[in-house]
């Protein structure tokens, strides 16, 4: 997982959380609208269960420029500026498995840039700033902690699915080893009567 330096300087925004089951060789695209040039878009997503865990991705701008892409990734968290005013699209494709993928992600625009302190406000300037710039301190920290607890989150549905599937596998070994145990004592008493019973 990459970790965003920028991610306190995300201000207040409008943030969408969604989960999506991704069938095999499906393609599934979300958007988002940006109206204001120079805003910060948040993108974060993993891959929660399905296959290997992994995803292809790829972000573009509203001239249908790639900005973001990657194969086979489990997940990524990225930060970039909007330059350019229109829909933002976010894509995934799960071509590389035949296997549902269970994605977990969130799209983030941000919506309220930093007030600017005109003349009139001067006395209160420096009280405001401080005020202000604790505010923005605490709302990183904040979107950092949600950020290591989905990390956390998606590390336990991973090991979760990963034991699931270790346990199936346990067993239909051990039920296919004793088949195999029970046919081969069947085959050595069938081999026994045949010997003796042609010995006669």
């Amino acid at each position: 997982m990459r970790w965003s330096p920028f991610i306190a300087l995300l201000p207040l925004a409008q943030a969408t959380a969604l989960t999506a089951i991704l069938a095999g060789n499906e393609k599934s695209c979300y958007y988002a609208d940006v109206d204001g040039i120079g805003e910060k878009i948040g993108f974060y997503f993993a891959v929660q269960s399905g296959g290997s865990f992994d995803i292809d991705y790829v972000v573009m701008d509203p001239d249908d420029r790639v900005l973001l892409e990657g194969a086979n990734e489990r997940q990524g968290d990225f930060i970039f500026t909007a330059n350019k005013l229109g829909e933002y699209s976010f894509c995934f494709e799960n071509d590389a498995s035949m296997s549902d993928k269970l994605l977990d992600f969130d799209i983030m625009v941000e919506s309220e840039p930093r007030r600017t302190i005109s003349s009139q406000q001067q006395p209160l300037k420096e009280h405001t700033s401080s005020l202000e710039e604790s505010t923005y301190k605490l709302n990183g920290l904040f979107t950092s902690i949600t950020r290591i607890q989905k990390y956390f989150h998606t590390r336990h549905h991973r090991n979760y699915s990963t034991v699931l599937s270790t346990q199936s596998r346990i067993f239909w070994f051990t039920l296919l080893e004793s088949t195999v145990v029970i046919g081969m004592a069947f085959v050595q008493v069938w081999i026994l009567k045949t010997f003796f019973a042609g010995g006669k």
